[in-house]
């Protein structure tokens, strides 16, 4: 099993999960912690795939993303160096890692979002990058 395989993200932790969690925080500040926590869940990333073709166009952050395939699902390694885009590349992964090509082409990630309430508290920037990093796994997934 990969390093990939054994991330939480989409295993032990659902995009469900998120979903409940942060509804029971009632301000922003607490629900950036726990996306921040998030971020501290995912495995590490080898430096050597840290390239320029794992790098993610159009985040503020630097934001990689490797995947394998294995058995017809997608497994996603990622990381930033900044903690809010690596509790956020969380989020996304909740969704999307140990999922088939079909399952992430049909999953509502904009009804995801609207139901975290993210895109009304994240920078326009910010949100663009999002946008950028599901792009990305879309497009291994295409």
């Amino acid at each position: 099993m990969s390093s990939a395989e054994e991330n939480p993200f989409g295993n032990a932790i659902s995009s469900d999960d998120i979903i409940d969690t942060l509804s029971f925080f009632d301000g922003w500040e607490d629900r950036y912690k726990y996306i921040i926590d998030l971020g501290k869940e995912l495995p590490a990333m080898d430096e050597s795939k840290r390239s320029e073709v794992n790098l993610v166009k159009g985040c503020q952050s630097q934001v990689w993303i490797e995947h394998i395939q294995v058995d017809n699902r997608f497994w996603f390694e990622v990381d930033s160096d900044a903690f809010i885009v690596k509790g956020l590349l969380g989020v996304i992964l909740a969704a999307y890692n140990g999922k088939t090509a079909v399952d992430i082409a049909a999953f509502d990630i904009e009804q995801y979002f609207d139901q975290l309430g993210l895109m009304r508290h994240l920078s326009p920037t910010r949100g663009n990058g999002l946008r950028a990093m599901v792009e990305k796994i879309r497009a291994f997934a295409a």
